[in-house]
Order: structure tokens, then C-alpha cells, then sequence
């Protein structure tokens, strides 16, 4: 048996085993989409589907308090507003003001919370800030959209919900790498 044999033959094991992995590879990507649709999360890119499936009860109110908090960072952080009152079902936007205080880039990310604990299952953001890192320059002032909705299935008794949210910087190598990602947007 010369060497040509066993390396021929392992050659083609290679070769099926890397177009099962390259077939596998294209696999995931419906798998993943199927797993999120059932399960309900990311459901962030489906924000048309979102609206047309949504309905609003005009029946009833719901004030939304906004607060804004930040730890370790020397930002002023508020929302424009600090309250909103809407019906349930229907999509509603909230501006929030950053300002970076000192003489250096920073990077930093925000972090959600809510009251009552409840809300995080009848909230759906379309779009936040919060969704990403955020580079401010020094004594960069930047207004940040939040898009989001309650739904009508918020228990009635729930006439008022709180929305917080808390930025935190972010440590040194993340930096570059947002601030290469906030440049191309």
C-alpha cells in the first residue's frame, strides 16, 4: 500500500467533513430564527409585525415614569420628560439626554430595570439606546431615542410602571471597538 492511498482517502473524509460543517453552518440560521419566534426573544426585528398584530385600548391609561441613573461615570444622564401616559398597545417615544462631563472619551452601557418586575414581560422595545454601547467624546451632549410599547395584557391594576435605566462605563479595550462601531453608524 503506498502513502498516496491513506492520504487520498483522508482527503476525502476532510472534504465531507468541511461541507457538513459549511451545510450545518447555513443550518443554524433558520434553526435560530425558528427558536427565537417560539420563544419570543429577539423579536427586536420584527417591529412591522409587532404594530399590525397590536392592538390599543383606548379604555385605559398607564403613566410611565422615566428615571435615569449612572454609576462610576461622570455623565448627566435624564430623560427629556419624566413621565408619559399611554394606552396599552400603543407605541410611544422618550428622548434621553447624555453629557459626557469630562475631558476624556468614555465608554459606557446602559442597563435596564423595571417596576413592577412584571413590565419586563409586557414591555417591547423597538428601539434604546441601551441596545449598545455608547462612546461619548469629551463634552459630547447626545440625544437617545427609546421606542417601546406596553402591551394590553399588563394586568389592569397597573396604572403606574417605572422605566430606569443605569449607565456604567465600560473598561479599557471595548473603547476602540465601539467607537470603530459608532463611527460607521
Amino acid at each position: 500500500m503506498s502513502v498516496a492511498q491513506p492520504n487520498s482517502v483522508m482527503m476525502r473524509k476532510l472534504l465531507i467533513v468541511t461541507a457538513v460543517m459549511f451545510g450545518f453552518g447555513f443550518a443554524l440560521v433558520p434553526f435560530y430564527e425558528k427558536i427565537c419566534e417560539v420563544t419570543g426573544i429577539n423579536n427586536l426585528l420584527q417591529a412591522d409585525t409587532l404594530a399590525e398584530n397590536t392592538q390599543v385600548d383606548t379604555s385605559r391609561w398607564v403613566t410611565v415614569q422615566l428615571d435615569a441613573n449612572t454609576r462610576g461615570l461622570p455623565w448627566q444622564f435624564k430623560p427629556l420628560q419624566s413621565s408619559v401616559r399611554v394606552h396599552p398597545g400603543e407605541l410611544v417615544q422618550v428622548m434621553y439626554e447624555v453629557r459626557n462631563n469630562s475631558n476624556r472619551e468614555i465608554n459606557g452601557q446602559a442597563i435596564p430595570s423595571y417596576s413592577p418586575q412584571l413590565l419586563a414581560k409586557h414591555l417591547k422595545k423597538l428601539e434604546c439606546f441601551c441596545f449598545s454601547k455608547q462612546v461619548l467624546k469629551p463634552n459630547e451632549v447626545r440625544q437617545m431615542p427609546v421606542q417601546f410599547m406596553i402591551e394590553a395584557g399588563l394586568p389592569a391594576d397597573y396604572d403606574t410602571v417605572t422605566i430606569s435605566y443605569t449607565f456604567f462605563e465600560l473598561g479599557g479595550d471595548s473603547v476602540a471597538e465601539a467607537g470603530g462601531k459608532a463611527n460607521q453608524s
